[in-house]
């Protein structure tokens, strides 16, 4: 090879290079390539925390109509605790509610001021013991009252498990004063 050919071919090889830096038809598809995985996982970090939103969201709705519709008797029977943590557990549909824990206890406050449980109820938990001390926020109870407190916990297991692999905890409690008496008789 001579010293003109060697000319002739650095000479097509810089236009050829001034060519190539001058053409951005590429660059979108480079671009995206690297932008794409960040906004994947972005997308389903999203969807995964949406996800834990809506179960908690739910997790309060079933606590307060657990509540709500125990405080708004006067007497409940066991196959109405029954109807009401079926009914109640339905609200969490689409999440399996196998896991879901419900109880209902009617805590009273003695003229002396001791809070303890009247009756408990409960669904896959252990109901509160008769008699048993237990803490509510202040100003809740005044002595020889009554409230229904409502007690709900949920395993949240991420359905994409991308971001979240383990469960999350997911619990409410609620007081609701009884409606139609001073206290609801429970079974």
């Amino acid at each position: 090879m001579g010293t003109r050919q060697i000319r002739r071919a650095l000479m097509a090889l810089r236009k050829a290079a001034k060519r190539l830096r001058r053409d951005e038809r590429g660059v979108s598809a480079v671009e995206f390539a690297l932008i794409a995985p960040v906004m994947i996982v972005i997308l389903f970090g999203v969807i995964e925390i949406s996800q834990l939103f809506t179960a908690d969201r739910k997790v309060t709705r079933t606590t307060s109509t657990v509540a709500d519709l125990v405080a708004q008797d006067d007497i409940i029977t066991a196959d109405e605790m029954a109807d009401i943590f079926t009914a109640s557990g339905a609200i969490m549909q689409p999440y399996d509610t196998a896991g879901l824990q419900m109880r209902v206890s009617s805590v009273v406050m003695d003229d002396k001021g001791k809070v303890a449980v009247d009756w408990s109820e409960s669904r896959n938990m252990s109901p509160r013991a008769p008699g048993s001390v237990v803490s509510v926020p202040a100003g809740i109870l005044q002595a020889n009252t009554s409230v229904i407190m409502a007690e709900v916990s949920y395993d949240y297991a991420s359905t994409l498990g991308t971001f979240l692999s383990t469960p999350i905890k997911l619990g409410e409690t609620f007081y609701l004063r009884p409606r139609r008496a001073l206290k609801v008789k429970g079974p």
